[in-house]
């Protein structure tokens, strides 16, 4: 060919090739290879939101939930060693967990209350460390300090007085569940506890009192332990020289779950309606079911002489 002149099959190469769009696909591959740092710093970011959200937000939600899906039932309870500020507390309490997981639980302090729209706590006690499988049993053994004694009062009235009370355990702590971050939950649970259900006079005796003061003779009448029953008594034709005139047994029903140290408790004793004497339980402690005591009584007749023939003051 001769110079200078055009090649027409060339140029119609070059101008189809110069001339093609690009595919989608080719420009997506060509965008990843150019801006691939970016993507892996949106997807690392995204990552991050997604595991933070769950950490910080779907993990405490989901712990607490299974903290109020669990339930707490006392299986024994021993209140001893009394102080006029203070007892000392053995309990075994089971919990249960509903919950797939089986977290762990810190030890935290819990105050105790009585069910009710007040329920100022009357004490608080030392819950220990628990790892919260299917089942678990905890135990307590500690003194207490009484913080509140009205509130104690109030609940030995309802402990002693009706069907059922319901105690009221609060607290904060630690949840730890595997590798993930301790999270912080609530704990609250309303236990409904069987009472004795013996009925007081009112207005009630001051029940604390009678808990409080062990191995004092000069306790007020308990004249709640109405149901109680005398399956056995002798009279004495000569009275002690304390002046105890009649011995026997007594029957206390204790329906609760309840071990309770009362002392020396002294019952007024009433035929219709007027005071005859009185009678001494010594060293009462009740127990859950039937409790056999030994009874020291004294017995005025409706003069107002006492067994030893003088009169009253």
């Amino acid at each position: 060919m001769e110079e200078g002149k055009s090649h027409p099959q060339s140029d119609v190469r070059e101008i189809t090739s110069e001339g093609r769009k690009q595919s989608f696909g080719a420009k997506l591959k060509a965008h990843f290879k150019r801006f691939w740092w970016l993507h892996l710093v949106l997807f690392i970011a995204s990552i991050l939101i997604i595991v933070l959200c769950i950490v910080y937000v779907a993990f405490p939600r989901i712990a607490q939930n299974g903290i109020n899906d669990s339930t707490l039932e006392i299986e024994s309870l021993t209140l001893s060693n009394p102080t006029p500020n203070s007892f000392h507390l053995q309990q075994t309490a089971k919990l249960t967990n509903h919950n797939r997981y089986h977290p762990r639980l810190d030890a935290f302090n819990a105050s105790l209350s009585v069910g009710g729209a007040e329920n100022k706590p009357y004490a608080y006690i030392e819950l220990p460390a628990v790892h919260a499988t299917e089942i678990t049993y905890t135990n307590i053994d500690q003194e207490v300090q009484i913080t509140d004694m009205d509130a104690f009062i109030d609940y030995n009235t309802q402990l002693l007085t009706q069907e059922s009370v319901d105690l009221v355990v609060k607290g904060r702590t630690k949840l730890h569940e595997g590798r993930l971050p301790a999270t912080t939950v609530d704990y609250e649970k309303t236990i409904t506890m069987k009472g004795t259900q013996y009925p007081l006079p009112s207005p009630p005796p001051q029940l604390s009192q009678i808990f409080l003061k062990l191995n004092q003779n000069n306790k007020p009448g308990l004249n709640s332990l109405s149901t109680l029953t005398i399956p056995t008594f002798r009279i004495l034709l000569t009275p002690t020289p304390s002046g105890t005139n009649m011995l026997g047994t007594v029957s206390i029903p204790n329906p609760s779950i309840l071990t309770i140290t009362m002392g020396n408790v002294t019952l007024n004793n009433y035929v219709d309606g007027t005071f005859i004497g009185t009678s001494l339980l010594p060293n009462l402690t009740l127990k859950p079911g039937e409790n056999l005591v030994e009874m020291e009584s004294k017995g005025w007749d409706v003069a107002g002489r006492d067994s030893r023939g003088k009169g009253g003051e």
